[in-house]
């Protein structure tokens, strides 16, 4: 078996890459075939994750649109829908204009709900022209048509970075991948809004070469290594470990993995905006937070707080 600490990486580099390359990227992690991205391997994994309506895959995108509208009664159409798992703003009134910002999934799943209000027709037809791979499955016959009086606009992320605070928190999305044990992360994707990709032991078999022919654990915080608490938590994990490898002789992961505990370690990746980071920091740093839990929030605080002070300067993390 194999010990390693929690740790945490924000992945910001994905926001250098295409929306489609960071989809894969994210979407790989739950089977652990990261080793199979390749210059072609893109596209035919974006439409197998259509096709099988693995949506929340398609969460770990965003972006943000001006749409500017030639009438009042195309903005009060839209708001009278009251539009679901969007970042919504008019920042001046007197202007016809929206600040949206969503992932790939609610802006899909937005025209699926309301495929006749013109501003979602609007921006729908815009992102269809410059994303196809993502819409090419709701065009229908006549495909996606141009909408008079609605003008939309795709924001730069450099553009978001200079938003106001106010703004910033709400349209700025970061993604955080860790490392740590199942205990931690039962806790965390109990955060509303917020995006969950995680290793799967349905579908990752340790028992290959990959995974190194072995179970891996994540070093418990709890007890001092060569303490005798210490020894105990690794022979349980040794034996765990054993009749697990042991039931994958004669049975499917999912089956198997049935006997392992908490500590074992696993990936997900957390995506949201800087607002519910900030919330989940106000509740994951205090003393009352579980340990383990606190023990990868803080030095990610400490690394947020660095970047955005405007946005985290106020949270002290214990």
């Amino acid at each position: 078996m194999r010990i390693v600490p929690a740790s945490f990486t924000i992945l910001d580099e994905l926001d250098r890459q295409s929306m489609a390359r960071r989809i894969e990227f994210c979407g790989r992690l739950c089977y652990k075939s990261e080793e199979k991205i390749n210059t072609d391997s893109t596209e035919p994994f974006i439409r197998k994750v259509m096709e099988h309506g693995h949506n929340s895959v398609m969460e770990m995108a965003a972006l943000s649109l001006r749409v500017r509208c030639e009438t009042e009664a195309i903005i009060d159409q839209f708001l009278a829908i009251q539009p679901k798992f969007l970042q919504l703003d008019r920042p001046d009134k007197r202007e016809k204009n929206l600040l949206l910002s969503g992932t790939v999934r609610a802006f899909r799943e937005l025209f699926q709900s309301h495929p006749n209000v013109k501003l979602i027709k609007g921006v729908t037809t815009f992102l269809a022209g410059r994303y196809p791979l993502f819409f090419f499955d709701l065009a229908g016959r006549r495909g996606f048509l141009a909408q008079t009086g609605v003008e939309v606009e795709k924001i730069s992320l450099a553009e978001v970075e200079q938003f106001p605070a106010d703004l910033l928190a709400k349209h700025r999305h970061l993604a955080v991948r860790f490392t740590t044990n199942r205990a931690v992360t039962h806790e965390i994707v109990r955060h509303r809004p917020c995006s969950f990709l995680q290793e799967s032991q349905r579908y990752c078999r340790y028992s290959q070469d990959k995974f190194g022919n072995e179970v891996t654990f994540i070093k418990p915080l709890f007890f001092e290594e060569g303490s005798e608490e210490y020894l105990l938590w690794e022979r349980a994990m040794a034996e765990t470990e054993r009749i697990y490898l042991q039931l994958l002789t004669t049975a499917s992961p999912q089956a198997a993995r049935t006997v392992l505990p908490n500590s074992c370690k696993t990936e997900i990746i957390v995506y949201a905006n800087l607002l519910e980071w900030l919330h989940i920091f106000r509740l994951r740093t205090t003393r009352a937070a579980e340990p383990s839990m606190r023990e990868v929030m803080n030095p990610l605080l400490i690394e947020m707080q660095r970047r955005y002070p405007v946005i985290f300067a106020g949270i002290q993390g214990e």
